[in-house]
C-alpha cells in the first residue's frame, strides 16, 4: 500500500483521518496492544495462568479425596479383627489347619 493511497483514503473520509492520526488514539492503541499481548503480565498469560490454577485446584481436590479414602482404610485396618478379615478376603490367607473355599 502506497502513501498516496492512504492519503487518498483519508481525504475521502476526513473524520477518519483526524481520528486515526490523533496522537492520543495512536498511543492508546499501542498501549492496548502492549497490555494484551506483550510481557509477563499480559491478559493472554493471565488467562493461561487462571486455567492452570483451575487445573491444579482440581488435582488438589482429587488428592484430598484420595487421602480421605486411604485414611478411612487405615482406620479400618487399625483394628486387629478387621485386619484379619481384610487379609482373608483380599489375600486369601488362612489360619493353620483351616480350609478356605472361594465362592464367586
Amino acid at each position: 500500500m502506497k502513501l498516496s493511497d492512504i492519503q487518498a483514503y483519508i481525504e475521502e473520509h476526513p473524520w477518519l483521518g483526524k481520528w486515526v492520526l490523533n496522537k492520543y488514539t495512536i498511543t492508546t492503541v499501542i498501549f492496548g496492544v502492549f497490555f494484551l499481548f506483550v510481557g509477563d503480565q499480559s491478559l493472554l498469560k493471565q488467562f493461561q495462568r487462571a486455567r492452570q490454577m483451575h487445573s491444579l485446584q482440581q488435582q488438589i481436590d482429587q488428592s484430598r479425596e484420595n487421602i480421605a479414602t486411604y485414611q478411612r482404610e487405615l482406620d479400618y485396618l487399625a483394628n486387629p479383627d478387621s485386619l484379619e478379615r481384610y487379609a482373608r478376603e483380599q489375600y486369601h490367607m488362612h489360619a493353620p489347619n483351616e480350609d478356605v473355599y472361594i465362592v464367586k
